[in-house]
């Protein structure tokens, strides 16, 4: 965590082309410094030397998910209490409600507004610090 400031994020999301609107997003609108991770695997390997302030997850991957991708980042001992929101496409509040239960601090649906993205995290990220 970096002073209580948002600045670094772990974004896990297989699709290429979100990742690129993602990653503009991120880091030339909303100037937040991005690690970009094709698969939940990835995300493991990288999470722990890059600390993020927040982690992003979309839900639906090839071979590991988010909800299980979370579930391993959690057993990272200073990843145990790093924010993590899903993206998905799936936000019925059925949905919602589960994700909340899995250990997300907050669901972000897809498509996302790429203009709205960077302020929408700093939000959820403040919510979490008070």
């Amino acid at each position: 965590m970096s002073n209580g400031k948002l600045n670094k994020i772990l974004y896990v999301e297989d699709d290429l082309d979100i990742q690129v609107v993602a990653q503009m997003a991120l880091e030339t609108v909303g100037g937040l410094t991005l690690s970009v991770c094709s698969s939940g695997q990835e995300a493991i390997d990288k999470a722990a030397d890059f600390e993020p302030d927040i982690i992003l997850l979309d839900v639906m991957m090839p071979d590991m998910d988010g909800p299980t991708t979370l579930a391993n980042l959690r057993t990272i001992e200073h990843l145990q209490s790093t924010p993590a929101v899903f993206m998905t496409a799936k936000v019925m509040p059925s949905d919602v409600e589960r994700y909340k239960q899995l250990g997300a601090v907050d669901v972000i649906s897809k498509p996302f507004d790429p203009m709205t993205l960077a302020a929408r995290i700093q939000t959820i990220w403040s919510e979490c610090h008070g």
